[in-house]
């Protein structure tokens, strides 16, 4: 499993960009650029180096997190794929390239695409040192525009970013990155209500226009969670000095709450249940919530079955796991972390 933590490399150039920098006017910027987004807003309040370097640190950590969560859930189901080349929709800062350029080693193609300069003058800044992403394509543009005439990528990302765009601009947005992906697209979007009915809304037409779904979800069918419920998932980062003055926050780590789906034209013969929710874990027994091919179910492992219980004390909200059809509820085999009974 890849790190959630920002590599070396990016922190480097992250920390070399905030000399000179008043921390507070950072600070205040990334309040306000969070506020945007929240009330709905989009990047367009990111005008100056300041503003997008202030946008990066308060952000970058847990974006990456989240994408590079979502990528280490694609290789546990497809631990095969390799792709080389890798179209970044809605780039930002890069965020995305860096997380898939620390999971696949294979990839040596990047392109990238945003309409904000300073977030694109920031990403060429942060990879001008990088042995990986030195040589990164950067256009500037709006996305459907550039998406419809680029080449054709193995990976298409887009990271926090359809949630800025209408309906109708979303689905025609996610129609045309699908035109350009040759084996896999992934969308990640916030952990909310809101970005969950974004990512089923786009899985169920991409499903419809012949998209298999990797992960997160065990099968092809609709979702079968009921409202309130919402599939997200939740991944913890470590937070730097920096981080925390710019976030106004004491703890050292954060929690980000995503949700996300990869789809791909390569077809998985099997795929694993889903934790859906961090797992109850008692005396008696170990109580967990799973999306399987069969529906939503809450698997009990009794602690008499000893092996089984051991193994199902280690599941983790998001983990993919297979349990027995025979009868019992036992577990077979935790995909998410490689062991075996």
């Amino acid at each position: 499993m890849t790190s959630p933590d920002l590599p070396a490399e990016l922190r480097a150039a992250l920390n070399a960009k905030l000399e000179g920098l008043s921390r507070s006017d950072a600070a205040g910027r990334a309040t306000v650029i969070s506020e945007t987004y929240r009330a709905g807003g989009g990047s367009g309040m990111i005008r100056t180096e300041t503003d997008a370097l202030a946008y990066a640190l308060a952000r970058m950590p847990a974006t990456y997190a989240a994408v590079v969560a979502s990528l280490n859930a694609l290789t546990e189901i497809r631990p095969d794929f390799s792709p080389t080349s890798l179209l970044d929709v809605g780039a930002g800062p890069g965020t995305a390239s860096w997380a898939a350029a620390e999971v696949f080693s294979s990839l040596h193609d990047f392109i990238l695409l945003d309409a904000n300069a300073a977030l694109r003058t920031l990403a060429l800044d942060l990879t001008r040192k990088s042995g990986r992403l030195r040589g990164i394509t950067y256009e500037l543009g709006q996305a459907r525009t550039f998406v419809a005439h680029a080449e054709a990528a193995d990976l298409v990302i887009a990271s926090y970013m359809i949630n800025e765009l209408n309906e109708t601009e979303r689905t025609a947005l996610i129609d045309t990155m699908w035109a350009r992906t040759k084996d896999t697209l992934l969308v990640v979007e916030p952990g909310t209500p809101a970005g969950y009915a974004r990512i089923i809304a786009q899985r169920a037409r991409l499903i419809a226009a012949g998209a298999h779904v990797i992960a997160p979800c065990p099968h092809d069918g609709a979702c079968p969670l009921v409202a309130p419920d919402w599939c997200h998932f939740s991944q913890r980062l470590q937070r730097s000095r920096a981080h925390k003055q710019v976030k106004g926050a004491d703890a050292p780590f954060e929690d980000e709450r995503f949700a996300y789906v990869a789809l791909s034209r390569t077809e998985v013969a099997a795929r694993p249940s889903r934790v859906l929710a961090q797992p109850d874990v008692g005396k008696v027994e170990v109580a967990a919530k799973l999306c399987t091919p069969e529906g939503v179910v809450v698997t009990r492992v009794p602690r008499r079955a000893k092996a089984d219980y051991a193994r199902a004390r280690r599941w983790r909200w998001g983990d993919a796991v297979e349990i027995s059809v025979a009868g019992r509820p036992g577990l077979v085999r935790d995909c998410a972390r490689g062991r075996d009974p």
